[in-house]
């Protein structure tokens, strides 16, 4: 029986597709250890959306190589992400790899491990179900992927050439694997896709993401289910109202804008413009007022003036996002925005950046003062910790809790916010 360790590095995406194989493989009998010192066999599961992350994936394999040198493990196998866009150079540049091999062959994982081999193929034309999964998460909260690859084209983004074009599962799939996690006692289920809004598209013929949650919310033992990664697009007057007389859709929605300069955002490629964006958050929080909304925004993008950085400042302060994720951009290969002739200086991508992250911190600051002394509903993570429905897992702030003497980890409470510093909240729970 081969023992295997993963790593898997990336997104949330990225973390099913190692639930997915760790499922298999378990299934099949491998021992799935929790160290590489007990380790056969290392799983590395890549991303490669932008340099610092291949950069992370090549760090990982030079690691395990010398582990395999050292005679301290066997086999060496390379999935996802890395494999699917650099193919067939890998092997030349990483010989110690027993075999690298794409989104294609996740399924295929206990037979590659058994006999190894490289396998460059393209992505799936169709996305199924997993039969197995062994997740990754904590017991009470999970991912659940309702499509993979992206259609959209933004001109900085490497994924569609990566995952391919936006493909769902059927309606009656995602139920199915929804209940199974139910039934293991998963309390929270985070939506994922690179585009979770688009979500039916390609199978119903338009965005059918209500149709999808008017069968999940029927799964009772799910108390909270999050929208992760929803375009403005998409997010519709049909889906907002649906949130708002459902109480187990969490009050969270993650949408990515990227910037608000009219100009910034038509060299992305982005479908909406300024006027739009600001009118769909004013449409979602008239629709649900107690919303939490966090984005993503690109410091830095290829002409992106002075003019173009301070709108973006501004409209920070003036949204007041719960939650923003900052990226200096990253010039890729292949990619229209890479070919533009102006491009920003890393010293003022990374200055600028930094700035924008101050600039989101005095909005928390704000944020803060009117969570102080506010009942709020918290799911907890550990016996001291947990978050609110304001906070996904793995990327947004915590809640320390001081007085749980009788709750588990999954259980929702009510508690009061008895201090908030940056994202680090404290609170009590109520009698």
């Amino acid at each position: 029986m081969e023992k295997v360790f993963i790593v898997s590095l990336g997104c949330s995406k990225n973390l099913a597709d190692a639930e997915e194989m760790l499922g298999l493989l378990a299934h099949k009998k491998f021992k799935i250890v929790p160290s590489e010192k007990e380790a056969d066999v290392i799983l590395i599961n890549t991303c490669a959306f932008i340099k610092p992350a291949r950069v992370e994936a090549g760090r990982e394999i030079r690691r395990a190589a010398r582990l395999k040198a050292a005679g301290k493990i066997k086999k060496i196998i390379v999935s996802g992400c890395l494999t699917q866009k650099e193919g067939a150079i890998l092997p030349r540049k990483y010989p110690a790899v027993d075999a690298f091999i794409g989104l294609s062959e996740i399924d295929k994982i206990d037979r590659i491990i058994r006999t190894p081999v490289h396998c460059f193929n393209p992505v799936p034309r169709m996305l199924k179900a997993p039969k197995y999964k062994m997740r990754l998460t904590a017991p009470h909260s999970a991912y659940l992927k309702v499509a993979d690859g992206c259609s959209n084209c933004c001109a900085y983004c490497t994924i569609p050439s990566i995952r391919g074009p936006f493909r769902s599962k059927p309606v009656k799939d995602i139920v199915a694997e929804a209940r199974a996690l139910a039934s293991s006692g998963v309390k929270e289920i985070s939506l994922i896709a690179q585009d979770t809004t688009a979500y039916g598209q390609d199978i119903y013929g338009k965005p059918s993401l209500v149709k999808l949650l008017r069968e999940l919310v029927k799964i009772k033992p799910v108390k909270w289910w999050r929208i992760m990664y929803a375009y403005p697009e998409t997010v519709t007057e049909d889906l907002l109202k649906f949130i708002a007389t459902h109480k187990s859709i969490a009050r969270y929605i993650d949408m990515p804008l990227q910037h608000i300069s009219d100009d910034i955002l038509k060299a992305m490629n982005r479908r909406s413009g300024s006027a739009e964006i600001k009118q769909k958050i004013a449409m979602l929080r008239r629709y649900v007022p107690d919303m939490g909304l966090r984005t993503n925004f690109i410091a830095g993008f290829p002409g992106e003036t002075d003019e173009d950085f301070e709108k973006l400042k501004k409209f920070i302060a003036e949204i007041k996002f719960n939650n923003v994720g900052v990226f200096a951009y990253s010039k890729e290969d292949g990619t229209a925005a890479a070919s533009i002739k102006n491009q920003i200086p890393q010293k003022i991508k990374l200055a600028r950046a930094a700035e924008l992250t101050a600039a989101q911190s005095r909005v928390v600051d704000g944020i803060n003062k009117k969570l102080k002394n506010k009942t709020v509903s918290i799911m907890l993570d550990a016996r001291e910790s947990g978050r609110m429905e304001y906070d996904a897992p793995d990327i947004d702030g915590r809640v320390r809790i001081i007085n749980n003497k009788k709750y588990k980890p999954g259980d929702i409470v009510k508690a009061k916010i008895i201090s908030a510093a940056g994202y680090q909240r404290t609170a009590k729970i109520l009698p």
